[in-house]
């Protein structure tokens, strides 16, 4: 069945004037159209015609796909970049739709900023329109060389980030399911206050001193991968140790000796890369065991949320375990597994609702770490 975004009511008036016999004949009429198609500004300001009834898309670039699925919508996608193809835990949208993405065909590359979209594939998918995570060139290329209409969704990879709200807008207003994107980031707003209420009355001060590590960007490291303004501490107000390091969110390699000065009083540290961290310990123990939160037992997993740009869902999730760890008393009423199952299937959807428990099977849970072992 088709969706329709907009309307046009016409109301025609036909006078007709006679000249012979001095008559006058007027008739008017109310009549209801259609419109075919109505022009949209997207998220780098470009004006694209779409039309009004939608039955088919693509979603392209680093969290297109993402966010139809947030909106609800993936039963319109007819065709996935190569990546979707593989079922991967991490990338909660890809994994709960895997069975609806496996049998699509593939229309382009993706991945890591370098994307390739397969131009013949969808010309002859003919999809009614295009979302594309891409960059003004490449969304004016492809719209040119397939006369379909490409309107560019985006966001910057933060979990509360102004062009995602905008992007699910817009996402509501062509795919006409406003109230689902409503509620997503209502949601997503909800939490952005929740989370910082609960400790902007608490001084800096008086606050733990907090590192993470272990995380991937341009690969996966041992401890001395780290964020900067790293998201999730950042929403509880959290003091990163790493912060004096840059005013931008990034990820950055650590001397060992600079993580050792710091001795942070918590660390988090990324699951998929504890491999990683126990090699080291193997070759390095009495640096391990140097550092307080390591001898005090105050290290603590913080799964990834940067595949294919931000899982926000798994983001937001990371936020309160950690506030539960740096801020047990502002976050005692918060079980963890709980919040998790509300926010995946918040934005996720009702087949989200075992997704935390798969997580937490393939090793992606939140717990207590024993670097070492």
């Amino acid at each position: 069945m088709k969706k329709s975004i907009f309307a046009i009511v016409l109301t025609a008036l036909i006078a007709l004037t006679g000249c012979s016999g001095g008559s006058t004949s007027k008739t008017e009429s109310n009549q209801e159209v259609q419109a075919e198609s109505v022009v949209v500004t997207d998220l780098l300001g470009r004006e694209v015609e779409v039309p009004t009834e939608i039955d088919s898309i693509l979603a392209l670039g680093a969290g297109g796909l993402r966010m139809i699925c947030y909106a609800g919508e993936q039963e319109l996608v007819i065709g996935v970049e190569e990546g979707e193809h593989e079922q991967t835990l991490a990338k909660g949208y890809n994994y709960i739709n895997y069975d609806k993405f496996k049998d699509l065909p593939v229309v382009g590359t993706g991945g890591a900023g370098s994307y390739e979209a397969y131009e013949e594939e969808i010309i002859t998918l003919a999809p009614d329109v295009v979302f594309a995570a891409y960059p003004q060139d490449l969304a004016d290329d492809l719209q040119a060389k397939t006369g379909i209409p490409v309107v560019v969704v985006t966001y910057d990879g933060g979990m509360f980030d102004e062009k995602l709200y905008q992007s699910m807008e817009l996402i509501g207003s062509i795919l006409g399911c406003e109230e689902r994107c409503d509620e997503v980031v209502g949601a997503l707003k909800g939490w952005q206050e929740d989370l910082k209420s609960r400790t902007e009355n608490i001084p800096d001060e008086d606050k733990p001193r907090v590192f993470t590590g272990a995380c991937s960007f341009k690969g996966g490291h041992g401890i001395e991968g780290t964020y900067t303004n790293f998201p999730p501490f950042t929403a509880i107000g959290a003091v990163n140790v790493a912060d004096e390091l840059s005013d931008k969110i990034g990820g950055v390699v650590v001397d060992l000796e600079q993580i050792a000065v710091w001795d942070p009083d918590y660390i988090f540290l990324d699951p998929n890369n504890m491999q990683l961290v126990n090699d080291d310990y193997a070759v390095n123990p009495d640096f391990y065991d140097s550092l307080t939160a390591v001898k005090e037992g105050r290290v603590y997993t913080q799964v990834a949320y940067n595949w294919y740009t931000t899982n926000v869902e798994t983001a937001v999730v990371d936020a309160y375990y950690a506030g539960k760890v740096i801020f047990p008393e502002a976050f005692e009423d918060i079980d963890i597994e709980e919040l998790a199952n509300e926010v995946y299937t918040t934005l996720l959807g009702a087949e989200a609702a075992g997704y935390y428990e798969e997580l937490s099977a393939g090793g992606l849970g939140f717990r207590q770490l024993t670097i070492g072992e």
